[in-house]
């Protein structure tokens, strides 16, 4: 792909997503053929700090709800994005939201797909987007639908409507539902523990690691030594039962899991946020 064909456009979208300069957007894209992710890493293995990209950063307005089925054994997120700001933050837009998860929660439904499908009154919720569509004159859609089965699971809405956690436990607790479902607000873990952290972003951290290394012009010989201090820095800051807690950061989360019940376990979350 020759320069001329990476836009404006496209230039701005990379900074905004990662803050780094216009110049360093537009060589990345180049030498990335256009393509975001690659441009991205790109950027890191300069030894820019990015902004994380993750896929709870698609919408740009809208309502996210998080919601438990009344016994805490099933959670629900749905984002019901717009267009702007404006609309999101209007009563009767967050009621019509509120009315979907509803729907969501009173019919057990899987997939947005689903969800579509389901009436409110004898309308199906797609008829209801499109008459919203019609009326308000934006782009309305159940964008993100994501659904948690355990023995407790606990539900955290903050910001607004701006983002929606879910948490599944093994066992019922309801304070370290919502002190861990508000951790994974503020510190986003990409997963539950060093394990479940999947081979290949490993192994993409890994790759980044060695290249920063080398540009910094350290010896070959010590990159993978260093590499693998980063990547274990990675494990703590990155997946949840390692992250720092944040009502205590002298313990971990694990360990604040183990001082309310040694038993205790997370096997699952989910969250979304508009990005």
């Amino acid at each position: 792909m020759s320069t001329t064909t990476i836009t404006a456009s496209e230039i701005n979208k990379l900074r905004q997503q990662t803050g780094a300069g216009m110049m360093d957007c537009r060589k990345a894209l180049v030498e990335s053929n256009g393509d975001f992710e690659t441009a991205i890493d790109y950027l890191r293995k300069k030894g820019q700090k990015v902004a994380a990209l993750r896929g709870d950063r698609e919408a740009k307005e809208g309502v996210v709800i998080a919601q438990t089925t009344d016994d805490h054994k099933t959670g629900y997120i749905i984002n019901v994005s717009c267009e702007t700001d404006f609309v999101s933050k209007n009563a009767e837009y967050i009621a019509f939201a509120r009315s979907i998860m509803d729907a969501a929660v009173a019919n057990n439904v899987n997939s947005a797909e689903e969800l579509n499908s389901v009436k409110i009154g004898d309308k199906t919720i797609a008829d209801q987007l499109n008459e919203q569509v019609a009326k308000i004159g934006e782009k309305i859609s159940v964008s993100r639908f994501e659904k948690i089965e355990a023995p407790y699971v606990a539900s955290y809405i903050h910001g607004g409507y701006r983002m929606g956690v879910l948490v599944g436990l093994n066992k019922a607790n309801e304070e370290a539902g919502k002190d861990v479902a508000m951790q994974i607000a503020a510190m986003n873990p990409i997963a539950i523990d060093q394990t479940s952290v999947p081979a290949e972003t490993v192994e993409r951290e890994r790759n980044i690691a060695i290249e920063q290394i080398k540009a910094e012009g350290k010896p070959a010989e010590m990159a993978e030594k260093i590499a693998a201090g980063k990547i274990n820095k990675f494990f703590k800051e990155s997946t949840l039962l390692a992250q720092a807690f944040v009502k205590d950061a002298n313990k971990s989360v694990a360990d604040y899991l183990k001082s309310i019940d040694p038993e205790l376990k997370v096997l699952g979350f989910k969250r979304v946020a508009l990005g």
